[in-house]
């Protein structure tokens, strides 16, 4: 066994060596989210453990709220994002060709939760109530929508949404009751946690079995770009496996590449201990049992058809659009080019300096 950690170290260490001299190219991809929190940490270890720069590319994320975030996609000013479905399918149905070609979350991140002592029990008790999103062109905002819909609500009429931030501030916003819910997505929820207001989900009904944001590209660019968006995704595709086998390593190296993440005016056990709340928030919905595939980033055509009805069905969209408009496998077989065993034995062995 130690001679198994002894090349899994040499077989790191040899492979970082010399990635300076590698010309790598600035791959910007959208962050849909208007900060960078601890669910980057995947992009963190891939960028750490040099798996990135040995394919030729160094990752900068653009953090943007949901639909504004499928917008610079759309035109072009970045290649790829990782993206929610539901803006997707909206563009799709316009005309815009573009597909996931990684599912990242299996599980779906996005929900409905109220402060934990609240009156609100269920969908429809949301009746004359203000809702909180992180943007109002967030996926947060849609959701909010059509499960208000869902539960035989009119989103004109018997709901607000106001746009609530993030973290501290919906936290503040919570406990002053200028708002009663909120519609955002699971690190949020944990931050907000974080911040002290403990918070309760109300069961989305089918929602809560579709999958969540993926790796999208115009379908040009994947034609162009085979080789690159492969690298990205595969790196990605690594960064989990390593973050789900060691999280506490993770979340150091997170704070390592993008140290804005490291929670502020707290000691070390307690920032640790607050990311790891919100890494273990996002850990679940990664994990590819949550829709049923065996491969990283392989797409559900069942679930993604399932959550494509929904969207028809409630608004979000006025046509359903195909699953297989908005997915593709086509990469997954190369993306998953590695050794799984090899990447959880060097995530167990890494230790922090």
């Amino acid at each position: 066994m130690k001679r198994f950690y002894l090349f899994v170290a040499i077989a790191y260490l040899s492979g970082a060596a010399g990635l300076d001299a590698t010309a790598q190219t600035t791959v910007r991809v959208g962050w849909c989210a208007r900060t960078i929190t601890t669910a980057a940490a995947p992009f963190a270890v891939a960028m750490k453990m040099g798996w990135y720069p040995r394919d030729g590319i160094k990752v900068e994320l653009v953090p943007a709220a949901g639909t504004d975030c499928v917008k610079l996609v759309v035109t072009k000013i970045i290649p790829y994002a990782l993206s929610p479905v539901e803006p997707l399918a909206i563009i799709r149905s316009q005309g815009v060709k573009a597909r996931i070609f990684y599912t990242a979350y299996q599980g779906n991140i996005f929900g409905i939760a109220v402060p934990q002592s609240s009156t609100i029990n269920k969908l429809a008790d949301l009746k004359q109530k203000t809702i909180g999103v992180v943007a109002m062109s967030s996926t947060g905002a849609l959701l909010a929508r059509a499960l208000a819909a869902s539960a035989g609500l009119d989103p004109d009429r018997d709901i607000s949404i106001v746009v609530a931030g993030e973290g501290a501030q919906t936290a503040a916003l919570l406990r002053s009751g200028q708002i009663d819910a909120l519609s955002q997505f699971d690190t949020q929820y944990a931050l907000v946690e974080n911040a002290g207001v403990k918070l309760r989900l109300l069961s989305s009904g089918e929602v809560e079995h579709f999958p969540s944001n993926g790796f999208l590209a115009l379908e040009e660019t994947l034609r162009t770009s085979h080789s690159q968006a492969i690298a990205l995704a595969r790196g990605y595709a690594k960064g989990t496996v390593f973050t789900l086998a060691n999280p506490e390593a993770a979340i150091r190296i997170l704070w390592e590449v993008y140290p804005e993440t490291r929670p502020t005016g707290v000691d070390e056990a307690t920032a640790l201990r607050e990311g790891m709340r919100t890494l273990q928030a996002r850990m679940a919905n990664l994990k590819l049992e949550k829709s049923g595939v065996s491969r990283w980033g392989e797409s559900s055509e069942k679930s993604f058809s399932a959550y494509s009805d929904f969207m028809q069905r409630w608004g979000v969209t006025q046509v359903k659009v195909p699953a297989n408009e908005l997915i593709t496998n086509d990469l997954i077989d190369e993306i998953n080019n590695f050794s799984q065993d090899n990447i959880i034995a060097m995530a167990k062995a890494y230790k922090n300096k």
